[in-house]
């Protein structure tokens, strides 16, 4: 093989390379998600407490959180369980969401995936179901008290129904 050749295959290679390899996702905001927390308020009219532990996964590309209520079921299991995915939709320019729960498991079928657009420091996901219902979920970021807002609404007739007030506040080790 000659000298030029060699050159072009090098090239040619270090481009193969360089393409296969992608930026990893970086996102100051979802940054903040990350650690424990303890999450308190209300959620479908009761006051609950469950406990986050949040963390980016798989390469960097998402931040999932494990979400597991402190209440027992009639089997002593936790009442609540969610692995949530957040992650970034390139095509869109969305945050895209993957809620996944103890709810009935129609996660998959349902409503579980989210889209949203950041707003300063809140990301607002909408979530569509099948049937054409619409669920609200926003996480909003306090930088000054390090802690999230979530607040779950339902929409029926164009009008939000609330179902969760929370706020997720660091778990002291």
């Amino acid at each position: 093989m000659g000298k030029i050749p060699r050159i072009f295959a090098s090239i040619a290679l270090v481009s193969i390379a360089a393409s296969a390899q992608q930026a990893t996702f970086q996102d100051p905001l979802l940054d903040h998600f990350v650690g424990k927390w303890v999450l308190q308020g209300t959620i479908d009219g009761k006051a609950t407490t469950h406990d986050i532990v949040a963390e980016w996964v798989l390469g960097h590309e998402y931040v999932r959180l494990h979400e597991v209520s402190r209440e027992k079921d009639a089997k002593s299991q936790a009442a609540y369980e969610a692995i949530v995915f957040i992650g970034w939709d390139q095509p869109s320019s969305q945050y895209a969401c993957l809620w996944l729960d103890t709810t009935g498991g129609g996660g998959l079928t349902g409503q579980a995936i989210g889209h949203a657009k950041r707003d300063g420091d809140k990301i607002a996901f909408l979530f569509k179901g099948a049937d054409g219902s619409l669920f609200h979920t926003t996480f909003a970021y306090s930088q000054s008290t390090d802690t999230w807002q979530w607040l779950m609404d339902g929409e029926a007739g164009g009008k939000l129904q609330p179902f969760a007030r929370v706020k997720l506040t660091r778990r002291q080790s």
